[in-house]
């Protein structure tokens, strides 16, 4: 079975806490704090592999989520960091956030890796909190809390021919025909309802075909198979029309053409751009007058060569073949796509608000919820310093010039404080 789309969800490993400790040597009465770090939580990837051909995997599994790191412990020692999970995709799988359909990353080449839930950083040891003012430090960082998402992964399938035409044209012959690939076969309108890929060769090259689902009119617009199919079709180099010459329906096949050129044209600017091949299929039930009639009249309506066919009679394969070979040749390679991992800049990353609401004030950025969420609130050391942090960011300053008093209620994140002005 082919799958070309999934929806997956991912979450990182949470931070270690650090851990708050003091010596206890024999002989020494008064040690020093060695409170060891957190270790990080593991990372998400997910890693375009050429051994994976389909996304039926995540049918079957939809949660990842990577350990968190180990807490630290006493005599300075570490936790261990969490291990990061490697979710292999397909070559040319497009990773979307699936709440908004922002595209994040676009694997269209082995290897390429997406950071989809960074792991969360390991708290600090009390050890770190000694200064010159705070000789024994009885707080600890808490783990940097893990990162989750929902993700849409869509594959387009890697080619370099993709036949394009309406149901039954004759595409699923014709890439049986010329290459290894079986795909169903038979005398009705959508019999092939999933793409398949053969690899064709003549001469000294080879390619991949892309045997796609028919089309009908409305596919730009997701009618019938609509945008499943087109999105197949953008990752191919060159865009094959297969022409029914002899339609059951006795439709005009020069009509039939325009048709899907028009939808292809319609679906974006990149296929737009593409080289483009006709093909008319199934010469083999029309006299060869008509064959030489209709090749002319599509010719006129394209402006390009028409290579006439009959997979079933093997006729007119070869000068095919060498077209598309030769075409394929010709195609610039496909532009290498700049992999972007969902990690904030550090001007997001910084950023932050004050709301005013009816009861109080919420305070919003990712910087602070994460500074209170590595704090231990039950710790009144741990609660001073985070009042300074607050202050030298400039929160506490911003509260004052919206007018908060002391005993006002501030959120963040989850938690509720009261405020004051001073430590």
């Amino acid at each position: 079975m082919f799958l070309d789309e999934a929806t997956i969800d991912v979450r990182s490993g949470k931070g270690g806490d650090g851990a708050s400790s003091f010596r206890r040597e024999k002989h020494v009465p008064r040690g020093g704090p060695d409170g060891g770090d957190g270790g990080d939580g593991g990372d998400v990837i997910v890693i375009a592999d050429r051994q994976v051909g389909t996304l039926l995997p995540f049918r079957y599994k939809r949660k990842f989520v990577a350990a968190s790191g180990g807490n630290g412990e006493g005599h300075s020692r570490f936790g261990k960091d969490g291990k990061s999970i490697k979710i292999p995709v397909p070559i040319g799988t497009v990773i979307k956030d699936a709440e908004t359909g922002e595209v994040l990353a676009d694997l269209a080449h082995k290897g390429a890796r997406f950071l989809a839930a960074k792991g969360g950083r390991g708290g600090r040891g009390n050890l770190h909190f000694v200064s010159s003012v705070r000789q024994a430090p009885t707080f600890a960082e808490k783990g940097e809390p893990a990162e989750g998402r929902k993700l849409l992964l869509e594959l387009k399938l890697m080619a370099d021919v993709g036949l394009v035409g309406l149901p039954n044209a004759g595409k699923s012959t014709l890439i049986s025909a010329v290459s290894a690939a079986k795909p169903k076969i038979a005398d009705y309108p959508f019999t092939t309802l999933e793409p398949n890929l053969g690899i064709a060769g003549v001469g000294d090259i080879s390619f991949t075909i892309a045997d796609l689902p028919g089309m009908i009119e409305g596919a730009s617009e997701g009618k019938g198979l609509g945008h499943r199919f087109l999105k197949h079709a953008e990752r191919t180099r060159i865009v094959c029309h297969v022409v029914e010459c002899a339609p059951v329906d006795e439709s005009d096949p020069v009509e039939n053409f325009r048709v899907i050129a028009h939808e292809v044209d319609a679906f974006s600017e990149n296929l737009r751009d593409k080289p483009v091949v006709i093909v008319m299929s199934k010469i083999d039930l029309i006299p060869k007058d008509a064959q030489d009639e209709l090749r002319g009249k599509l010719e006129e309506a394209s402006g390009l060569e028409v290579f006439p066919i009959s997979a079933v009679a093997q006729q007119g394969l070869e000068p095919l073949l060498f077209r598309l070979a030769e075409a394929v040749k010709e195609a610039p390679e496909e532009p290498e796509i700049e992999v972007i991992e969902p990690v904030p800049v550090n001007a997001e990353r910084d950023a932050w608000k004050i709301r005013k609401e009816e009861d109080g004030y919420a305070v919003e950025g990712r910087r602070i919820e994460r500074l209170i969420a590595m704090t231990d609130l039950h710790n009144d050391e741990a609660l001073r310093m985070l009042h300074r942090k607050l202050l030298g960011i400039g929160v506490i300053g911003e509260l004052q010039e919206m007018g908060a008093e002391d005993g006002d209620t501030v959120r963040i994140g989850e938690f509720a404080f009261v405020y004051t002005s001073e430590e």
